[in-house]
């Protein structure tokens, strides 16, 4: 391998026992190791141990003549990306190297991304201080240290990737990747080849080779947003990992081992869904191994202020005023609302306000001008009496259609639902009126 890597274009550093690797790897930073688990000196997981210590983002690559799946996996547990039973063709240590280069690509792109949003908007956090919003933070505490499944379960809106990403920071995996996907915007025919990644020529369209998020997120956490929205077929191939630690890309026959940990979000009601047909009871159980329920806006509006102080801090680019960011008159307007797009409805508002406003602090003649139609705790709502969430979800729907005068891609967007996620909707409503 010392002469065939060079010929790819690769520098490489050969070593012949684990004590100068560990030297080496003192005096220089490499993308990727290549060990042995058998070594004089130190094994391959003492080397790998003493990589993720001087450089995290150190790729480790086994190569063993012991075919022994433990031995594999108490190489991944301990930071390996991967690896080969000897003797390996060159091919596959050509393409597994190639793996290593794009997710490396990927991950430093991601980094970019969020260090831009950092900076222009701050660290994402939870905001809130009431008796419910201090419950999800001592659970997010208690549960980010392990590597436990989360569930994180609340309405549209009320910042369940927030959550996700919390859990995440105060996890061990804090400095690996945090993978975020929404399994409802994605079209059914390519988010297997998203999720798991494929081979090339592994159907129409497939030019190139394609890592999968799951081994994007390798070492960190995998977001799944509306796991409710996931197909079933696909359902399937998500509780052999979450009970494997598998996966396998699409047109390949291989499994791959990732260290990965799920965190998954829904607004929908996953018994129902399974009594229904729509989802499988075996994975509805393994997911929800920890569940954290967000609660909705109108059930802590003893954050308001600091929510909206915080949003205006982010519109209006970090801007202060000796008055203050928010009149009290504009926070007595925002708590008579039902808030049922919860904090992104907020946020919306708010980013409206802020752009309209002169000055600081907004007023309540800064808010949108339909706001007062929307709803407010003392309104129509109110004098329904109790609904089903269901019906619930039709009001909300229904609404939101009105405001966009039909147009179902904006309703959408606004509810944070998939189309497809607000077609079904629409039709299971027509349906049930038909038999009522």
């Amino acid at each position: 391998m010392g002469l065939e890597l060079p010929r790819m274009g690769h520098e490489v550093t050969v070593c012949p026992d684990g004590a100068t690797a560990a030297a080496a790897l003192e005096m220089n930073t490499y993308d990727c190791i290549l060990v042995d688990l058998d070594m004089p000196g130190l094994n391959g997981i003492e080397v790998i141990a003493r990589a993720k210590e001087h450089s995290p983002d150190t790729e480790a690559v086994v190569l063993t003549g012991k075919a022994s799946q433990d031995s594999a996996v108490a190489a991944l547990r301990h930071g390996a990306f991967d690896y080969l039973t000897k003797p390996c063709k060159l091919i596959e240590l050509k393409a597994l190297l190639e793996r290593v280069a794009a997710k490396r690509e990927l991950t430093n792109k991601c980094r970019a991304l969020e260090h831009r949003v950092e900076r222009l908007e701050g660290a994402p956090r939870l905001i809130g201080q009431s008796e419910s919003m201090n419950q999800v933070h001592n659970l997010i505490s208690k549960v980010a240290p392990t590597n436990s499944t989360v569930l994180v379960l609340g309405e549209t809106g009320t910042g369940k990737e927030l959550v996700a990403r919390a859990v995440h920071a105060q996890s061990l995996r804090a400095e690996m990747p945090f993978v975020a996907v929404n399994c409802g915007a994605l079209p059914e025919t390519l988010i297997e080849s998203e999720l798991f990644g494929h081979r090339r020529g592994a159907f129409t369209g497939a030019d190139d080779s394609r890592v999968g998020l799951f081994e994007v997120a390798n070492g960190g956490t995998l977001f799944l947003d509306e796991i409710g929205e996931l197909p079933k077929s696909l359902q399937a191939k998500l509780l052999r990992f979450l009970e494997s630690g598998e996966i396998r890309r699409v047109g390949e026959n291989e499994s791959i081992v990732v260290d990965v940990r799920v965190i998954c979000a829904t607004h929908r009601n996953l018994a129902e869904m399974v009594a229904e047909g729509e989802f499988r009871e075996d994975l509805m159980f393994r997911i929800n191994t920890f569940e954290i329920n967000l609660p909705p806006l109108r059930a802590r509006l003893g954050d308001l202020p600091e929510l909206a102080e915080h949003l205006v801090k982010r519109f209006t680019k970090g801007r202060d005023a000796p008055g203050g960011l928010v009149s009290a008159e504009f926070l007595q307007t925002l708590a008579k609302h039902t808030w049922p797009g919860n904090v992104r409805e907020l946020a919306n508002v708010i980013e409206h306000a802020s752009i309209l406003a002169d000055a600081l602090p907004l007023t309540p003649r800064d808010l949108p001008g339909n706001f007062a139609a929307r709803g407010s705790s003392a309104g129509s709502v109110a004098t329904l009496g109790p609904m089903s969430l269901r019906e619930m979800e039709m009001q909300a729907i229904e609404q939101s259609l009105k405001r966009h005068e039909g147009n179902k891609p904006a309703a959408a967007e606004e509810l944070g639902i998939s189309l497809k996620t607000l077609y079904n909707k629409l039709n299971q409503a027509s349906s049930l009126r038909e038999s009522a």
